[in-house]
């Protein structure tokens, strides 16, 4: 499965409607929103709650008072965020390229247009006349529910009456989300995001500096108790490149896919990109990091992994590669 991450966004700014509407004239047939909720809970499609690098909050004299420093699990951050934020003010916002350096040709759209609700996504795929799978990213969950905010139950009720068992999978680097929407009955699949480095939120939350690493999620014991919670796992593709071979020098891959399989886990990974700024280094061609480098190399490398699936920014590259 090709997922277009945030829309077609390598053309166009993430999460943005030509971005959605792109990805789907592409022929991807999955899509990734990430959700996080206004002031008054209406969930909105924006890589993080922090908006100023993917909006023009910033030029909004009206909401300077709402500049501010949080920390959002473990992390220090200065700007305007969601949660701020009712759904009639963030509705007054600009989209802008969250990488214009890189990605000068989707700048050139900045401020063309809003952003979305998850609501207006499912407006989008309904006019579209197709049935792509929603991908859906709940994100810092256990920050927003120690706000008032639970992304579960305002998750659940966006949710409800357009979704199935064959279009959605939800997605986050919290289990314990997962399982509540699962108590929830929301259909679907839940896939368990994993970062290279660090600890999940919701157990730092739990159990201070004593939580479990991600790292300690990937040992066999471990994969196979996943498998009794979750449909599957998603991870960097750094923990799916394995570097180079020592005696030919070409690059490989790891043993996670066969392991996860083994467990009876489906397999996901992120971010396949073009652009040289992405690409791990045995890929990259020339001294730009905004031109493309051997992407046909690293994509190929990954899906021969035997990964069931890839969230990409330019999904119509990774289709071609599958002959679709």
């Amino acid at each position: 499965m090709v997922i277009a991450h945030r829309g077609a966004s390598g053309y166009r700014p993430e999460h943005t409607r030509s971005a959605v509407e792109l990805a789907l004239a592409l022929g991807t047939r999955a899509l990734e929103p990430d959700l996080v909720p206004s002031k008054d809970g209406v969930l909105v499609l924006r890589h993080e709650n922090e908006i100023s690098g993917t909006t023009d909050v910033a030029s909004h004299p009206e909401f300077a008072h709402l500049r501010t420093t949080k920390v959002i699990d473990g992390v220090t951050q200065t700007g305007w965020f969601t949660e701020d934020l009712t759904w009639a003010e963030l509705s007054t916002l600009r989209a802008i390229e969250r990488l214009p350096k890189v990605r000068q040709a989707s700048a050139s759209f900045d401020r063309t247009e809003g952003i979305l609700r998850y609501t207006d996504l499912r407006q989008i795929i309904e006019r579209s006349g197709m049935q792509p799978v929603v991908v859906a990213e709940l994100k810092h969950a256990s920050y927003f529910a120690s706000i008032g905010l639970p992304l579960a139950e305002l998750f659940a009720g966006e949710s409800a009456g357009w979704v199935t068992d064959d279009t959605l999978i939800v997605e986050s680097f919290e289990e314990s989300v997962l399982l509540e929407v699962r108590e929830r009955r929301v259909p679907g699949k839940t896939i368990y995001l994993l970062e290279d480095h660090g600890s999940p939120a919701d157990l730092v939350a739990r159990f201070g500096r004593a939580a479990p690493r991600y790292a300690d999620q990937l040992t066999d014991s471990s994969l196979a108790r996943l498998a009794g919670t979750v449909d599957g796992i998603s991870v960097p593709k750094s923990l799916i490149l394995g570097g180079t071979d020592a005696e030919t020098g070409t690059p490989v891959t790891t043993d996670l896919v066969d392991r996860a399989h083994a467990a009876g886990l489906l397999v996901y990974t992120w971010t396949l990109r073009a652009e040289n700024a992405f690409l791990s280094r045995p890929f990259r061609i020339g001294g730009s990091k905004r031109n493309y480098g051997d992407w046909r190399g690293e994509f190929q490398l990954i899906l021969d992994s035997g990964v069931d699936a890839v969230f990409a920014d330019q999904p119509d590259l990774v289709l071609s590669l599958l002959g679709r």
